[in-house]
C-alpha cells in the first residue's frame, strides 16, 4: 500500500543519496539497534537521516527502532519528522510506530498533531490495539479532556493495567473522584502503580482522608508499598494532622525500605513539622544522608507554621552558609515565618534583598505575603505604598491581606477601600463578603455588616463550612458543624 505524507505542516526532509556503509553486511535491524544518537542539535538530525538512507532495505521495525531512540532522548520533533520521512519512503507504520509518535505529541503538548496521528491509526485499523490505544488515552488525559480520554479507553479492545491507570489519572486531574474510584474497583488486576496513582492523585487534589484510607486498605490487602507510595501517604496524613497514623507510616517505611529515600525523608520532615513536633522533624533532618533544598524548606516552613520565626531565620542563615541557593518556597517560608513572629523589619529586608539577589524567584505570592506582614502589624502607610509600587496590578489576595489587617486594627476607612476592590475583582467570592462583613462587625458598624450579608443572600452565595476530623483506630472520620450523616452518630447523641 502506497502512503503519502499527511503531516504537511512539518518541514519536508531532504532526500539524501543512498550510500552503503562499510557495515552493510549486518542486518538492517542490527544496524538500527546499534544506532544510538548523541544528543546535540544538527549532529543528531544529520546522523538520523544518514542512517535512514544508508540502511539497506529499511523496514518498519528498523525505522520504528530509530524513531524510538530519538523519542527516548527527548528529541520529539526529530522523531516526528522521521515518521514523515518513513511515510515518504512508502514504509507502512505499525502499532509501535504510532504509539511512539503519539507519546512524542503528548510530550510536546501538541493537540492537533496528536489528533492527526490518532486519525491515521484509525484509518489503518490500529487504534483498537492496546499499545496505540493507551498512547491515545494518555495523550487526551494530559492534553485534552477526560471525555475524549474515556472514549479512547472504550475503543481499546483489551485494556491493560496501564490503560486503566492512565484513565484514572485523567479523572483525578479533572477532580472526578467518584469515577476514578469506580474505575479503580473495576480493574481486573491492580498493582503497586495503580495504587500509587489513586493514593497520589487523591493526595494531590486535597482528598487527604481518602488517600490515607486507601493506603491503609492497600496494606491490608498485602501489597508492599514502594518509595513512591510513602511520600503521598505521609503528606496526606500531614495535611489532616493525623500524628499517630503518620508515625505508623514512618515505622512501616523504615521496615519496608530499610534506609529512607530522600523523598520519604523530606515528606516525614514536613509531616512532623505540620503536626507540631519540630523535635522529630529536626531529628529526621539531621539523619538524612543527603539534605536537599526541599529538606531545608520543610524545616523553615515548619518553624514558620509553629510560630518560631527566629529559629526559621537562623536556619535560613545556616542554609546560606552551606552555599545552597534558596528557591521560591524558601523565600515564601522565610516571609511567612517573619509574619507570624512579628519580625516586620527583618521580613521586609529579606524581600528587598531577594529583589536584588534573586529577582527571578519572586512571585505574586511573595508580594502578597509582604502586604499581609505590613498590614497585620499595623503598618498601613507602608502597605499602601508597597501596593502602589508593585510592578503588576494586585489581585484579590493582596486586598484580602490588607483587609485582614484592617479588621485586626479596626481601620474601617482603608478596609472599605480594600473591600470595594475585592468585590470589583471577584463579585462571586463568598469568602470576600465574609471578610468584609467581619471587618464591619469588628468596627461596630452593624448596619454595614448586615448590608453585606443581605447582598450575599441576593447573589445566592453561601459560606463553605469548615470541617474537622478525628482519628479513631487508624481511621479518619470527617465532620462539619451539626453533622448528622455519620453512621455512628447515635452513639454520641
Amino acid at each position: 500500500m502506497q502512503m503519502k505524507p499527511v503531516f504537511c505542516r512539518l518541514p519536508q526532509l531532504q532526500t539524501l543519496p543512498r550510500k552503503i556503509p562499510s557495515v552493510a553486511f549486518k542486518s538492517n535491524h542490527s544496524l538500527a539497534h546499534e544506532y544510538v544518537p548523541v544528543p546535540g542539535p544538527s549532529h543528531v538530525y544529520r546522523n538520523a537521516h544518514q542512517v535512514f538512507d544508508t540502511i539497506p532495505d529499511l523496514d518498519v521495525v528498523s525505522a520504528t527502532t530509530i524513531i524510538g531512540q530519538f523519542a527516548r532522548l527527548h528529541q520529539y520533533r526529530e522523531a516526528i519528522q522521521l515518521f514523515s520521512r518513513m511515510l515518504f519512503l512508502n514504509i507502512t507504520p505499525n502499532e509501535f510506530t504510532f504509539g511512539t509518535v503519539i507519546h512524542s505529541s503528548t510530550s510536546l503538548g501538541d493537540l492537533n498533531l496528536g489528533r492527526q496521528f490518532q486519525a491515521s491509526a484509525m484509518k489503518m485499523g490500529l487504534s483498537y490495539m492496546v499499545f496505540v490505544g493507551s498512547a491515545v488515552l494518555d495523550f487526551y488525559a494530559k492534553t485534552g479532556s477526560s471525555q475524549e480520554a474515556q472514549r479512547a479507553f472504550e475503543d481499546i479492545q483489551h485494556p491493560n493495567i496501564v490503560s486503566y491507570t492512565t484513565l484514572i489519572h485523567g479523572y483525578l486531574k479533572k477532580g472526578r473522584f467518584e469515577e476514578a474510584f469506580e474505575l479503580f474497583k473495576q480493574m481486573p488486576e491492580r498493582n503497586i502503580v495503580s495504587w500509587n496513582a489513586m493514593i497520589g492523585g487523591f493526595s494531590q487534589m486535597g482528598q487527604n482522608e481518602e488517600a490515607v484510607n486507601l493506603f491503609v486498605e492497600m496494606i491490608r490487602e498485602g501489597l508492599v508499598p514502594d518509595q513512591y507510595t510513602f511520600p503521598c501517604a505521609i503528606i496526606a496524613a500531614a495535611n489532616i494532622a493525623a500524628l499517630e497514623m503518620g508515625r505508623s507510616f514512618h515505622a512501616c517505611a523504615v521496615k519496608t525500605l530499610g534506609e529512607l529515600s530522600v523523598f520519604a525523608g523530606n515528606s516525614l520532615i514536613s509531616f512532623y513539622a505540620k503536626c507540631g513536633s519540630m523535635e522529630d522533624s529536626l531529628r529526621l533532618f539531621y539523619e538524612l544522608p543527603e539534605s536537599t533544598i526541599v529538606s531545608w524548606n520543610a524545616v523553615i516552613c515548619g518553624f514558620a507554621q509553629n510560630g518560631r520565626g527566629e529559629d526559621a531565620v537562623d536556619f535560613y542563615e545556616r542554609m546560606r552558609n552551606t552555599g545552597l541557593r534558596p528557591d521560591s518556597v524558601t523565600l515564601l517560608g522565610l516571609l511567612w515565618a517573619c509574619n507570624h513572629a512579628g519580625l516586620v523589619d527583618k521580613g521586609y529586608s529579606y524581600l528587598n534583598r531577594a529583589r536584588l539577589e534573586y529577582p527571578s524567584l519572586l512571585k505574586p505570592k511573595h508580594y502578597a505575603c509582604t502586604v499581609d506582614l505590613l498590614s497585620r502589624h499595623g503598618c498601613f502607610k507602608e502597605a499602601q505604598e508597597f501596593l502602589r509600587d508593585l510592578p503588576f496590578n494586585p489581585g484579590v489576595g493582596f486586598w484580602k491581606a490588607l483587609l485582614g489587617g484592617c479588621r485586626i486594627h479596626s481601620n474601617t476607612e482603608l478596609g472599605a477601600i480594600a473591600g470595594r476592590n475585592i468585590l470589583d475583582l471577584d463579585p462571586k467570592d463568598a469568602s470576600s463578603y465574609i471578610m468584609l462583613s467581619n471587618a464591619h462587625s469588628a468596627a461596630g458598624r452593624w448596619q454595614d455588616a448586615s448590608v453585606i450579608r443581605q447582598e450575599m443572600q441576593e447573589r445566592g452565595l453561601k459560606r463553605i463550612p469548615a470541617s474537622s476530623w478525628i482519628e479513631i483506630k487508624s481511621k479518619i472520620h470527617v465532620f462539619v458543624n451539626c453533622d448528622r450523616s455519620h453512621h455512628q452518630k447515635g452513639w454520641y447523641l
